[in-house]
């Protein structure tokens, strides 16, 4: 369980922004790992801890999501609704937070992580499917809009034929270290560089297609085999369909939210079907021959002599296929006995002998029901 953000940056739920800030600045002076004298790595999971949790209550938006939904409010697989970027929080590393507040601190050399590969983003794609693709399968193809490698230039941003060059400024490096004075003291600060925004190169040349980016938009079609036996609510994942990774770094996966629509006579609990039909009161009576829907069409079923309204029948492997294995659901039929609304002469007077032939015409008034032996020995006792 991740600990709560109020408990550990020691503030009550109803702090101000400055004393959530003032909270923060304390600990992440505590804790950084080159002001730390005891164990770097503790002090440094610690910092990561202590910079996640003002990322989210120094934010009104992310705060009030935070106090509603808690951890669950930048959970990346409760992503929902459209396409979008599913790549969690968002939340930097422990040193960007100092960046801002404090200008860092000496000895946090991030060119590896800033020049290094970087995988391309998750994209969350929902998909609304009709109940029968979602109980036999299906194959789909969606449009999906993503960022790509810009196949010109091959991602350098650079026009074809030229490279770009080095940073003058930070020497390729992408930081720039310059002396600061604050109120803890003087620190030795290390920038990202603004002639070339971090990337260590200097593009004098750009790419016509991409602008100098490196990167464009386009949609793609993708191919998308629906498994037999899906439900609604459920997600498939395509591996390196995502967009693509930065300097080298791999493709992010694309996840599908499948929506299935409901069916107008089947109702689906599992892999069982449900379904409601009505009989005749005559069939119900005498029993007979019905014709029952299925997903893959009408079958015949005997209904015994003297059902009940309300009796449920059970088809075997007449339900929904079960998803990445064999077998299948079964099928529950309920039944609703229909009572004739109105009856002619000659009608009525057959059942009119019916229910005398079945007793039921020996009194104008329903018959009591027949006291059992438990009955009479309470009226004893009392």
């Amino acid at each position: 369980m991740k600990e709560d953000y109020y408990e550990l940056l020691g503030v009550n739920k109803n702090a101000t922004d400055d004393e959530i800030k003032s909270a923060f600045r304390k600990l992440a002076k505590q804790y950084h790992p080159d002001l730390h004298t005891g164990d770097k790595e503790e002090a440094e999971a610690k910092f990561k801890k202590i910079n996640e949790a003002y990322e989210v209550l120094s934010d009104k938006e992310k705060r009030a999501k935070y106090d509603q939904f808690g951890h669950a409010a930048f959970d990346p697989t409760a992503g929902a609704g459209g396409y979008g970027s599913y790549s969690g929080a968002g939340f930097g590393d422990f040193s960007d937070i100092f960046d801002t507040m404090f200008g860092g601190f000496g000895g946090f050399n991030r060119q590896q992580t800033r020049n290094g590969p970087v995988r391309g983003n998750d994209l969350k794609y929902n998909l609304t499917i009709t109940f029968e693709e979602a109980a036999f399968g299906t194959k789909k193809e969606i449009l999906v809009p993503r960022e790509e490698n810009c196949s010109s230039c091959g991602g350098t941003g650079a026009k074809p034929g030229s490279t770009p060059t080095n940073c003058s400024a930070c020497g390729g490096t992408g930081q720039v270290r310059v002396q600061q004075n604050t109120v803890f003291g003087s620190f030795s600060t290390v920038r990202t560089c603004e002639a070339c925004n971090g990337t260590g190169k200097i593009i004098s040349d750009p790419c016509p297609t991409c602008k100098g980016r490196g990167r464009i938009n386009k949609s793609n079609r993708i191919s998308i085999n629906i498994p037999a036996g899906i439900n609604n609510g459920q997600t498939l994942t395509m591996r390196g369909e995502g967009e693509d990774g930065l300097r080298g770094g791999p493709r992010g996966d694309l996840y599908i939210g499948i929506t299935v629509k409901p069916h107008k006579l089947f109702t689906r609990k599992g892999y069982d079907l449900y379904l409601d039909i009505n009989i005749p009161m005559t069939i119900a009576a005498l029993g007979g021959e019905i014709q029952v829907a299925t997903l893959k069409g009408s079958v015949r079923y005997n209904v015994p002599q003297g059902t009940q309204p309300g009796t449920t029948f059970r088809l075997k492997e007449q339900g929904v296929p079960r998803l990445n294995s064999s077998g299948r659901g079964d099928l529950l039929v309920r039944v609703n006995v229909q009572i004739p609304k109105r009856l002619n002469d000659e009608q009525r007077e057959l059942v009119e002998k019916l229910a005398e032939s079945l007793g039921d015409k020996d009194s104008d008034a329903p018959k009591p029901m027949k006291r059992t032996i438990i009955d009479r020995m309470k009226d004893k006792f009392n």
